[in-house]
């Protein structure tokens, strides 16, 4: 049993950037269908799709020549450890260069969105 899909989310994206694959394929779920959309929309995938419906997510990195677009990504809430903030305290990710995935009671959202909507909320993640 997995406790953290989204972490296994983050690896399975940060290990295959990193040996240069173009595609990946794992379990879906709409969490995880969320922050795929919002790393695509942000620029960093440049697909997202669910095939066979509801089970399999698959996603295209994207490359910059042949740098991954994603230098790194981070785990911020664990669950074993969960961490909340209120919209002030909504790091920045490298001055702006990177991206927070918060999520809110509006649904997952950037940090810059998040900001300008006034909400806080769970911090998800950090990516840049």
């Amino acid at each position: 049993m997995m406790t953290d899909p989204i972490a296994d989310l983050l690896t399975r994206i940060r290990n295959a950037s990193r040996v240069g694959k173009t595609e990946i394929e794992l379990p879906a779920s709409r969490l995880k269908f969320e922050i795929a959309k919002i790393l695509e929309k942000e620029g960093y995938l440049s697909g997202v799709d669910l095939a066979a419906p509801g089970r399999v997510l698959r996603l295209a990195l994207r490359y910059e020549g042949r740098r991954p677009a994603i230098r790194d990504l981070r785990r911020l809430s664990k669950p074993g450890r969960r961490l909340y903030v209120g919209w002030q305290e909504i790091p920045r990710v490298m001055s702006g260069l990177g991206v927070t995935i918060v999520s809110t009671s509006q649904g997952l959202m950037t940090g810059g969105e998040a900001r300008a909507r006034k909400l806080g909320g769970e911090l998800v993640c950090e990516i840049y």
